[in-house]
């Protein structure tokens, strides 16, 4: 069984920045899908940003477009969400998560589902 371990959450104030991380336990294949996704408290997770470990083709969520990065280092096998002008709003659990084959839009906005799920990290921004 695939594991994906997330690390990195924390607090931060408004404005600031966060580096989130990301690896799977077992060789996936070389091209397959990984992203982050987020829930707050009370509402639906939702899809923040995707990579297609293959191209290295980029999506992001409309809410973090210009503010978050996503990118894969190959010599440490990781996937990272970079966060910069972090908002209130961005507290959530984040959750790191991988699928085989390439990654569409869709997995995105949740139309289709990714296979490996983190446990999760918490990041919280006050104002």
């Amino acid at each position: 069984q695939v594991q994906v371990v997330e690390s990195g959450g924390g607090s931060v104030q408004a404005g600031g920045s966060l580096r989130l991380s990301c690896a799977a336990s077992q060789y996936i294949g070389s091209r397959y899908c990984m992203g982050y996704f987020r829930q707050a408290p009370g509402k639906d997770r939702e899809g923040v940003a995707i990579i297609y470990i293959g191209d290295g083709a980029t999506d992001y969520a409309d809410s973090v477009k210009g503010r978050f990065t996503i990118s894969q280092d190959n010599a440490k096998n990781t996937v990272n969400l970079q966060m910069n002008t972090l908002k209130p709003e961005d507290t959530a659990m984040y959750y790191c998560a991988a699928d085989p084959g390439p990654c569409y839009r869709g997995h995105l906005t949740g139309f289709y589902g990714m296979a490996y799920w983190g446990k999760g990290t918490l990041v919280t921004i006050s104002s």
